[in-house]
């Protein structure tokens, strides 16, 4: 939990708590919503958030993936993580019947839930494996959080904005993610006491590519990121080879809100 007092200098860390449900085991062996979570949730709210995944949810869902897959997302592992996650418990009450429209919708603090494409799209791009140690700059509503969350042994999650990091705190649905861990700091300055890391995704327009992130890299690690100070931006990936040098490929262009350096009060 966050407490007063924590020198600035130090991240701040919260791991979600183990419960009963852990939803992450269960999402993991099936890729499908969960009977026991659903029943658990059914009416139930934290702050503006309500837990309800219903069949039509579901057929939505499943209508969400198929088009995604359709603008060529061929991943499987990512397009099953993406039918998994019930978008709508990251959006506020109002916005439920909008969930799975494929495009990035308001959270508060200026920030934005991506559009799906584009989570897949980085996602696939970023290729996770179930053994990789993954940095997340840009925790947000956490929606990508959980997604990466399915896909990697532990994800690692920052995001400097103080409001936004200690909404995710009630977030009952985190709660059974016990390899998602969340930090409230710089994501310009990563998190050098757990690196290295296999994979970094940043989820904000950085202008240059963050050498101290790509110093947090192993050799032959992968930081994926939306490049650039004007919109839109340029999708890259940096691979860091094992001799110490820097690969650098870019793809399709996106836009994305800036990355921005510091922490938010």
């Amino acid at each position: 939990m966050y407490k007063k007092g924590v020198p600035s200098a130090e991240p701040l860390l919260w791991k979600v708590r183990r419960n009963r449900y852990s939803a992450v085991r269960r999402l993991r062996a099936a890729f499908r919503p969960v009977p026991e979570w659903n029943a658990l949730c059914e009416g139930s709210s934290t702050g503006m958030r309500q837990f309800n995944d219903t069949a039509e949810h579901r057929r939505l869902r499943e209508q969400l993936v198929q088009s995604i897959a359709a603008k060529g997302i061929t991943d499987e592992r990512v397009l099953s993580a993406l039918g998994t996650v019930p978008r709508q418990f990251f959006m506020q009450p109002e916005q439920d019947g909008q969930a799975y429209e494929d495009r990035p919708f308001p959270i508060g603090e200026g920030q934005t839930i991506s559009q799906p494409y584009t989570v897949a799209y980085q996602t696939q791009l970023l290729g996770v494996r179930p053994s990789d140690r993954v940095l997340e700059i840009g925790t947000g509503s956490a929606y990508q959080a959980v997604v990466l969350s399915l896909l990697a042994a532990e994800v690692f999650t920052v995001e400097r904005r103080r409001r936004l990091f200690e909404r995710n705190q009630g977030f009952a649905y985190l709660q059974g993610f016990t390899n998602l861990f969340f930090f409230y700091g710089d994501g310009y300055e990563g998190l050098p006491r757990y690196a290295p890391f296999d994979r970094i995704l940043i989820t904000a327009a950085a202008p240059v590519i963050p050498p101290v992130l790509v110093e947090q890299l192993k050799p032959g690690g992968t930081l994926v990121l939306p490049l650039g100070r004007e919109r839109p931006q340029i999708m890259t990936r940096v691979t860091r080879e094992a001799e110490g040098t820097v690969r650098t490929e870019h793809f399709d262009p996106f836009s994305f809100v800036p990355m921005l350096e510091g922490r938010s009060e």
